[in-house]
């Protein structure tokens, strides 16, 4: 079934929907950014988290604010992050990194790289690391990527980290 939402542009990006995107935003510009209220979701959040990339890639050439936080914290990179290696990861890392390495994600002041080792995504790693994430950066817990990795015993992105340092 999926996710239900009351804000029709987010259920037409969840939807795949482009031409119902296409016509809302004409209609009111506004509602590229638009919340749902529930979780705080925005289009770009909702597109990716159901992968429809080409839906996703509208939404950015309309400059979508990838930068936007849902109710856990969590940006659009977020969920691209949870996602298995696809062309919608690799799309995402290379149009919104540049930006989100400025600095940290709100979210405990894990960086990308963080979230990617914390969710043992051993596809957006290597991505990440080939986008020049910085590897050295610690969250609020002191943690840098590699710390993660350690403690949560992922031998795969210990050795990829390393071999990066």
């Amino acid at each position: 079934m999926g996710i239900l939402y009351s804000e029709p542009m987010c259920q037409a990006a969840y939807d795949n929907d482009a031409h119902e995107v296409y016509r809302l935003f004409k209609d009111t510009p506004k509602s590229l950014n638009v919340q749902e209220p529930r979780s705080g979701d925005t289009p770009l959040i909702a597109g990716i988290r159901r992968g429809n990339h080409h839906v996703v890639k509208y939404l950015l050439s309309l400059d979508a604010d990838v930068s936007v936080t849902n109710k856990k914290q969590r940006t659009c990179l977020h969920y691209a992050a949870k996602r298995t290696y696809s062309f919608l990861d690799y799309l995402m890392i290379a149009i919104l990194m540049p930006i989100l390495l400025i600095g940290y994600l709100i979210m405990k002041g894990n960086t990308a790289l963080h979230y990617a080792c914390v969710r043992k995504s051993q596809g957006m790693v290597p991505l990440l690391l080939e986008k020049q994430a910085d590897i050295s950066i610690k969250n609020m817990k002191g943690e840098t990527p590699l710390d993660i990795a350690r403690r949560l015993k992922f031998t795969k992105i210990v050795a990829m980290l390393k071999k990066s340092e």
